[in-house]
């Protein structure tokens, strides 16, 4: 018998961990056993105040009881449903309430099941759509530096991460980028949305030239880049790709499984930052993370395209064994109610200006560089220590936990996006914390 049939069923070695230093982890583990509201609860009984919504996605707080039944109440009535050739009414409910927020020109909604499937689902159908329309040489796809689009071969591929994509070899071909917006010669602590930055995305005239449109299927960019230490777009900057991809007939992606369902102070990045994208991703919030389930949201005419064919072919030869999932169709609507009934999209908006001043405050903290901020998101950027990039941030990251502040850690930038339901005095509690440690690190 293998060694492993006799471990304990607590021991930490079967399971390896995803993003994260196995080895050092599991020397000193941090455990969390329970979480409600605001709060998480650790092994030990300490409560560790949620500073990025888990990851990004618990929009609404944690273990909310409408959410919780709902879900008890659809596994007990039908725990599984094919999304081939079979529907199930809760599938088409969650799409008809989505295209009820989502920014009007998105009409169609495909469902998928995590962030990384929801970007290759977009992808791909961006393909699908050129050749529907005979233009099957659009093959080729542009992201941006510094950009994280999930863990896929064609997200990665997009993505401009170095860490992420350096052990992977060449993933999806064709695949070019456009330079990332983060200045801090130009743009340090500025407020909301830099004013030095638009012309950066001429850079995608330079590609066009290079490429030829003829070749390019779409642009894929976060409105607002989460992964990579909350990078905020320039004033005017989404509105240039805009107008640049139309002049080519290129799609625009924006990705907003992190900046949607109310994180910027909108439902939406788009919405947000009044830009309208072709092609919509979204995950994480939409079921306020209790199930896993993602979207990709297109406007009629790339629906329409894939529809111009035989009534009894398939149209779109992609999906996945649990797209639009019972349970996560119950979460969802459960979740899409809990935020519209408690104002949540328009309550970041209302936090903002005091979240604002409050991650501010920090300025003059030991070693902090930059801070950025849009909505109820905040990115406090460290200068690295020469020696070890992003051990400083590491080091914060442990000493907030052990506090009771649990923040995301991006290389040396705390990356802040709290619980739509933050009162203002949990935020002065985050500073507070923050302001602390900082101070007291080396």
């Amino acid at each position: 018998m293998p060694d492993s049939a006799h471990r304990p069923i607590n021991d930490l070695q079967s399971y390896w961990m995803p993003f994260t230093a196995n080895q050092q982890f599991k020397s000193a583990p941090r455990m969390l056993v329970s979480a409600k509201g605001m709060y998480y609860k650790t092994d030990t009984g300490r409560e560790v105040l949620d500073g990025v919504s888990g990851m990004w996605c618990v929009n609404a707080g944690h273990n909310r009881d409408p959410i919780t039944e709902a879900i008890r109440e659809q596994a007990g009535q039908m725990d599984y449903a094919t999304a081939f050739q079979i529907g199930h009414p809760l599938a088409f409910e969650v799409a008809n309430r989505l295209t009820a927020i989502l920014p009007e020109n998105l009409e169609h909604v495909f469902f998928a099941n995590s962030g990384s499937e929801a970007v290759d689902t977009a992808l791909k159908i961006a393909l699908a759509y050129h050749r529907a329309r005979g233009e099957g040489t659009r093959t080729r796809f542009i992201g941006r530096e510094r950009g994280y689009h999930g863990v896929g071969f064609g997200g990665t591929a997009v993505g401009g991460i170095v860490n992420n994509r350096k052990q992977f070899g060449n993933m999806l071909g064709g695949v070019d980028h456009l330079p990332h917006t983060h200045n801090l010669e130009k743009n340090a602590f500025s407020r909301g949305q830099p004013e030095w930055g638009a012309d950066l995305a001429d850079d995608l005239e330079r590609l066009v030239a290079l490429h030829d449109a003829s070749t390019i299927a779409a642009v894929i960019v976060e409105p607002m880049a989460g992964s990579t230490g909350v990078l905020v777009p320039p004033v005017g900057y989404l509105e240039r790709l805009r107008t640049i991809c139309d002049r080519h007939g290129i799609l625009l992606i924006f990705d907003e499984v992190i900046t949607g369902f109310g994180r910027t102070g909108a439902a939406f990045g788009a919405e947000r930052f009044s830009v309208k994208p072709d092609l919509m991703t979204m995950a994480k919030g939409l079921t306020n993370g209790a199930v896993p389930m993602s979207a990709v949201a297109t406007t009629r005419g790339i629906y329409d395209a894939m529809m111009d064919g035989p009534p009894d072919v398939i149209e779109l030869f992609h999906g996945y064994t649990y797209s639009a999932h019972p349970l996560a169709c119950a979460a969802a609507l459960a979740s899409l109610d809990l935020y519209l009934e408690e104002g949540l999209f328009d309550r970041a908006s209302e936090l903002a200006s005091y979240w604002e001043e409050s991650v501010h405050s920090l300025k003059d903290a030991k070693n902090v560089i930059d801070i950025r901020n849009i909505g109820l998101v905040a990115g406090i950027e460290l200068k690295p220590r020469g020696d070890d990039p992003a051990k400083r941030g590491y080091d914060c990251f442990v000493r907030c936990f052990e506090e009771g502040l649990l923040f995301r850690q991006t290389g040396d930038t705390i990356a802040l996006a709290p619980p739509l339901i933050i009162q203002k005095s949990e935020i002065d509690h985050i500073v507070d914390t923050l302001g602390k440690i900082l101070n007291e690190l080396q």
